[in-house]
């Protein structure tokens, strides 16, 4: 509107520029400059207010500090209440993610906890507490049975160190440790194939390029969750582990033939939810695909950096 207002003026103006021009025609001339650039700043600062404003905003957002919103803009600016909006609407969503990624990491922080402790109580403290009862009963009784009692005593003891390494090869897989992805994967694949359950077949690729501790951790993990699920849940025959890598990207792949993922998986959406979650710590990309009675794949890709040690 300014720039047309100007141009009228040109136009109608009884105003003649003469050459040379003459002070008071330059004169004329400035204050139309000066007149133009003032209303072009007035109206740029406020129509740029809330992109300000914004900008104050974003640089005072604490994440340790939630609830922090922008409000103060012109009710007359329809652009910057769309602006508004949309951060506000962003910042909700950020925050809603944070909540519930913190609330899903301490669901299986605890759901983790509860099980070893379960399991150390169930398993491991009854089979001490028999020692402990049969050594006393040895210790009290026929002289002539104590290298049977001891006998058993010792499987005891063997039988429960056998669960300790159990239970600390879930918490930390040492293969991986030792032997690295490839064999740790088989070692899983081994474990898990002789349950009762489904023929677990392996596909994975020899020889892979460099990768950090943090991404084989993440692949190991989901390939983990992926196979416990699909023996647990799925009711399948046949579930297939297949690692593949290429010069740009690492592929890990679980699929299974059995009945499907239901539309409210057992447990909830936890474990989804969390193998979603150590795929993003890796910059990875995860998909599920699922249709009845026609099985579930689970897909991992993950860029592979070739200056990672």
């Amino acid at each position: 509107m300014v720039l047309v207002v100007a141009l009228l003026l040109l136009t109608f103006s009884p105003i003649t520029i003469d050459a040379p021009i003459e002070l008071w025609q330059f004169a004329v001339l400035v204050a139309g400059f000066v007149v133009l650039v003032g209303l072009n700043l007035v109206l740029l600062r406020r129509a740029l207010a809330p992109l300000m404003q914004l900008t104050e905003a974003m640089s005072s957002v604490d994440p340790d500090r939630p609830g922090r919103r922008l409000s103060r803009v012109d009710p007359r600016s329809a652009e910057g209440q769309a602006l508004v909006g949309a951060f506000n609407a962003m910042l909700d969503r950020l925050e809603s993610a944070r909540r519930e990624a913190a609330r899903t990491a301490l669901a299986a922080q605890e759901a983790e906890r509860l099980r070893v402790a379960r399991e150390l109580h169930d398993e491991i403290g009854q089979t001490l507490t028999a020692m402990t009862i049969k050594a006393e009963r040895a210790a009290e009784g026929d002289p002539a049975l104590l290298p049977e009692a001891l006998r058993e005593v010792a499987d005891a003891v063997r039988d429960s160190l056998d669960e300790v390494r159990r239970i600390a090869r879930e918490l930390r897989p040492e293969a991986l440790d030792d032997l690295g992805l490839v064999n740790a994967l088989i070692a899983l694949c081994l474990r898990i194939g002789a349950q009762d359950g489904p023929v677990v077949r392996r596909e994975l690729q020899g020889k892979l390029p460099a990768l950090s501790q943090d991404i084989e951790l993440v692949i190991y993990r989901i390939a983990q969750e992926s196979l416990t699920n699909a023996v647990r849940h799925s009711g399948a025959r046949l579930v297939t582990v297949s690692l593949q890598a290429d010069a740009e990207t690492l592929t890990l792949r679980v699929a299974d033939d059995g009945k499907g993922m239901p539309a409210q998986p057992p447990g909830g959406t936890a474990g989804i939810a969390g193998m979603r979650e150590r795929a993003m710590l890796v910059n990875g990309r995860l998909s599920i695909e699922s249709r009845p009675d026609r099985g579930t794949e689970v897909r991992l890709t993950v860029p592979v950096d070739e200056e990672e040690p």
